[in-house]
């Protein structure tokens, strides 16, 4: 390998922006709602419509006027005159007066003259016109027009994540497709000769393909559309042709060949014959990872060990894909967590309430580590973590 005129051991921080920075633009495109579960805000949402509607019952029974049911008790009830009904969809349009109420269903307008709501379990019927009170009717249980959101209102904004319930509310709004940013599409290659796909047979020193199943579901959950080249072997050649096949993608993302083994041709590769924006990182695990270009394509490459590739994910390419920096808690450190004096370290932590303890075996090829796992505990190079301690962890 020739000498490397790149920068080497990079921060955390500087991994991302130097990713961020070779991404291209996320550009909105507009789709239905059918189509928007996961997908990024481009704009903000306004509410088309004030919710509620109209001023409205939160649950079912009389509307009423609450002066005409204060005192009301079991023991002494309060006696009304039912003059009709307000039901959704078909409101009642005439005025309650004294004495006078309306029998109401959930969600339905408030009629005019009314400010109460009286339970139906707190109402006995008396004759085919009258309804006894056992409580006084609540002003609490009526919805006020707009006291969800009122049109006009700003309620989603560009850059959140659309979930179930944001799906739910920009229909309340009245919005049938919404501005989102275009997926990006990560090609996904891992290489190595003793990589195999799950279900052959292994022979010795051979290993199961983990890291391109991880990553593709990663990939999904980080809103990418994912573009599956497969494995390549060991070779220059191989790799060259699987790099070639990421057209149309706009980052390439690959596991292993990027230490400093004799073997390890994507690191080669690119150094030789691409470009390279940095290469190694200052972490553990996760160390080597490397960053560069072919033909264009921005290249990331992670380490093979499967801890490191999927670790190195989550601090570093996550981020950087999403635009949204890594979810963390700020804990109590249960355990000590050891520090490195050159590296910030992201170990395997486990979460019981509001304490953090050292998961223990913090391998990077103890891939049940992050399954069994709920959180990576930062620790900053040279500042080690002693119990009592408040420590930042991200989420797994």
């Amino acid at each position: 390998m020739t000498a490397p005129t790149f920068p080497m051991h990079v921060s955390v921080t500087d991994a991302r922006a130097h990713l961020s920075a070779l991404l291209p633009e996320r550009t909105p495109e507009t789709v239905p709602l059918a189509q928007a579960y996961g997908r990024t805000l481009a704009h903000d949402v306004p509410a088309l419509v004030s919710h509620p509607s109209a001023t409205e019952s939160a649950l079912d029974g009389i509307a009423a006027r609450e002066a005409d049911t204060l005192g009301a008790t079991p023991d002494a009830p309060v006696r009304l005159r039912v003059i009709g009904e307000s039901r959704a969809g078909a409101a009642f349009t005439g005025t309650v007066g004294a004495g006078e109420c309306v029998r109401i269903y959930t969600g339905a307008p408030l009629p005019a003259g009314a400010d109460a709501i009286c339970p139906v379990e707190q109402l006995t019927d008396d004759g085919p016109e009258g309804v006894l009170l056992r409580r006084a009717a609540s002003p609490a249980d009526v919805r006020h027009e707009g006291g969800d959101f009122r049109a006009g209102e700003v309620v989603l904004h560009a850059g959140q994540v659309l979930t179930a319930p944001r799906l739910a509310l920009a229909a309340a709004l009245g919005h049938a497709q919404l501005s989102v940013q275009r997926r990006l599409r990560v090609a996904l290659l891992s290489t190595g000769d003793e990589v195999v796909p799950p279900g052959q047979p292994l022979t010795a020193g051979q290993v199961y393909d983990s890291n391109s199943v991880g990553l593709h579901a990663m990939l999904l959950e980080a809103g990418c559309e994912v573009l599956p080249l497969g494995h390549a072997p060991d070779s220059p050649l191989a790799l060259q042709s699987a790099i070639d096949a990421a057209g149309g993608a706009d980052v390439l993302l690959t596991s292993g060949g990027v230490s400093m083994g004799k073997y390890d041709f994507m690191r080669d590769l690119l150094v030789e014959q691409g470009r390279v924006s940095f290469w190694k990182v200052r972490m553990r695990p996760g160390g080597p990872a490397i960053l560069g270009g072919w033909n264009g394509l921005p290249v990331f490459g992670l380490p093979g060990n499967p801890v490191s590739s999927l670790v190195v994910f989550h601090v570093i390419v996550r981020p950087a894909l999403t635009g949204q920096p890594p979810q963390t808690l700020r804990l109590r450190a249960a355990t000590p967590f050891r520090a490195l004096p050159d590296k910030t370290a992201f170990w395997r932590g486990v979460i019981d309430g509001g304490t953090v303890h050292d998961y223990g075996q913090q391998g990077s090829g103890i891939l049940r580590s992050l399954s069994d796992a709920g959180a990576l505990v930062i620790v900053p190079e040279g500042q080690a973590v002693q119990p009592g301690d408040d420590v930042d962890v991200i989420l797994l």
